[in-house]
C-alpha cells in the first residue's frame, strides 16, 4: 500500500501546513468524541482538519501510516485484513490523531500498556506552519529525543497532528468477557496478562484474550459467568489513582467504574482537576511557550494529566 516512500512527507501533508498557516489561531477537528476534554477551544480559533487516509501498512513489519484524520473503523478495518490491530477501543468515527492528542487509553491499557506506546512516528505542523518530524518509521531507528510521545496528550498545544505511524499488534485469536461478583483484586492477583479487570464496587467484569487454549485455562480458574462484552462507562467523569488506592472505593450512589490494576476511575460526575506538582505545571507551560510563544495553536485549551 502507499505511494510515498517512508522518509518522505506526502503530498498531504504540505497542505495541511498550508492550511494551518502561521498566523491567527486554530484548532484541529476530528471525530469530536472527545471534544471537551480539556475545555472548549477558543471561539475565535479556525477550524482545520488534519489529513485521511491510510498511506502504507506493512504487515510484516507490524507498522501502518496514516493520516492523523483517518477514522479507527478505516484503521482497524485494514489492519483486521492481516489479523492486526492497534488496541484504541474508542469510538469507531474517533480520529487516530484526536485519540493520541487527548492521550486516555482505552479499557485494554491493562494488557497493551498507554497509547503512546504505539506511536513510532509523528509529522505535525509547529506554530510556524512547518512540517516536524520525531521518532522513527519503524521500531529499530528510533533515536533522540521521543518528542512524538511528548505529542500524545498534548491536546494540539505543541503541534497540530499530520501523520502517524504506529505499531500494529497480533489480532487475538479468541476474546472473552466474563462477569460475576468474585473479589476484583483476588481476580487479578490470579490472572496471567488479563486484558481488562472493570469493578463497580458490586460486580466485576473481566477480559481475557490471546491463543483459545490459554483463555480457556485462564477462564477455569474463575466463578464467573459468561457476557456478551464490556458495561457501559458512565459519563465523561475520569480520574486517576494509584491502583492500589482502588480497594477504599465503595458502591454508593455514584455511578462509577474502575479499572483494577491500572487506576482509571470513570465516573458520571465531571472531571475535577488533577493535581499536579509545581515541577510539572512549569515544565508544562515552558514547552508551550517555546513551542507556541504566540499561543496560536488550540487556544483555550489545557492539557489534562492522566
Amino acid at each position: 500500500m502507499g505511494v510515498n516512500p517512508l522518509g518522505a512527507a506526502p503530498q498531504e501533508v504540505h497542505q495541511f501546513s498550508e492550511e494551518v498557516g502561521a498566523s491567527d489561531p486554530v484548532t484541529v477537528v476530528g471525530g469530536k468524541t472527545q471534544w471537551n476534554v480539556g475545555g472548549a477551544p477558543d471561539h475565535s480559533a479556525r477550524e482545520v482538519t488534519a489529513p485521511t487516509g491510510i498511506w502504507s501498512h506493512e504487515p510484516e513489519e507490524m507498522t501502518v501510516r496514516c493520516g492523523a484524520g483517518t477514522t479507527l473503523l478505516e484503521l482497524s478495518e485494514q489492519l483486521a485484513r492481516h489479523s492486526q490491530m492497534v488496541p484504541f477501543d474508542m469510538a469507531p468515527n474517533a480520529t487516530v490523531g484526536g485519540v493520541l492528542s487527548v492521550g486516555r487509553s482505552g479499557i485494554r491499557r491493562l494488557r497493551y500498556g498507554h497509547i503512546r506506546d504505539l506511536v513510532l512516528q509523528i509529522r505535525h505542523i509547529d506554530c510556524n506552519g512547518k512540517i516536524v518530524t520525531s521518532g522513527g518509521p519503524t521500531v529499530k531507528n528510533v533515536s533522540g529525543y521521543d518528542l512524538c510521545r511528548l505529542m500524545v496528550g498534548s491536546l494540539g498545544k505543541l503541534g497540530c497532528l499530520a501523520e502517524v505511524t504506529l505499531r500494529c499488534l497480533p489480532m487475538p485469536e479468541t476474546t472473552r468477557w466474563l462477569t460475576g461478583n468474585d473479589d476484583p483484586f483476588e481476580i487479578y492477583a490470579r490472572l496471567y496478562r488479563p486484558s481488562s479487570v472493570l469493578w463497580n464496587g458490586e460486580q466485576v467484569w473481566v477480559c481475557l484474550e490471546g491463543v483459545s487454549s490459554d483463555v480457556e485455562a485462564e477462564a477455569a480458574l474463575l466463578d464467573l459467568t459468561e457476557t456478551e462484552g464490556p458495561p457501559q462507562l458512565p459519563g465523561d467523569g475520569r480520574s486517576s489513582v494509584q491502583p492500589k488506592e482502588l480497594r477504599s472505593l465503595s458502591a454508593d450512589d455514584t455511578n462509577w467504574i474502575a479499572e483494577i490494576g491500572v487506576g482509571i476511575i470513570h465516573s458520571d460526575k465531571p472531571s475535577k482537576p488533577q493535581q499536579v506538582s509545581k515541577t510539572n505545571e512549569s515544565l508544562m507551560r515552558e514547552l508551550e511557550r517555546r513551542l507556541d510563544p504566540n499561543g496560536r495553536l488550540n487556544p483555550g485549551r489545557q492539557v489534562v494529566p492522566l
